[in-house]
């Protein structure tokens, strides 16, 4: 399980990457980005993927147990937003990125440090 807090959901999938030198490829059809953080993100020019996220956990499950653990979770209250939102596979060699066209991105590596949190 990983906290996103730092360098946000992008910088987690790296850091799979790297520990399980597998590939990791992200569905964005099943990632949840509110509104509100779209909109200021496409005023600055972020991406919302490398921004710090508060109050989420990514947790790594095998495939067989995911929809176990997937509906254990949204029976919690702070779960039901939950989503499976890619796989790990020895295939693919980068953390990349499934659009909702049909399109992939290749999810680059952060050069700097994350954002600073104000609080």
């Amino acid at each position: 399980m990983r906290d996103p807090t730092r360098g946000g959901l992008a910088t987690v999938m790296h850091e799979i990457h790297r520990a399980s030198e597998c590939g990791v490829r992200l569905e964005s059809a099943n990632i949840l980005v509110r509104d509100p953080v779209t909109s200021v993100c496409e005023m600055l020019g972020y991406d919302p993927l490398y921004l710090a996220c508060e109050g989420r956990v990514v947790a790594v499950i095998d495939p067989q147990q995911a929809h176990a653990a997937l509906e254990a979770w949204q029976a919690l209250p702070p779960g039901k937003d939950a989503k499976i939102i890619g796989h790990i596979s020895a295939k693919d060699k980068h953390v990349v990125l499934q659009t909702e066209l049909g399109g992939e991105r290749i999810l680059e590596e952060l050069e700097d440090d994350p954002l600073p949190r104000i609080c």
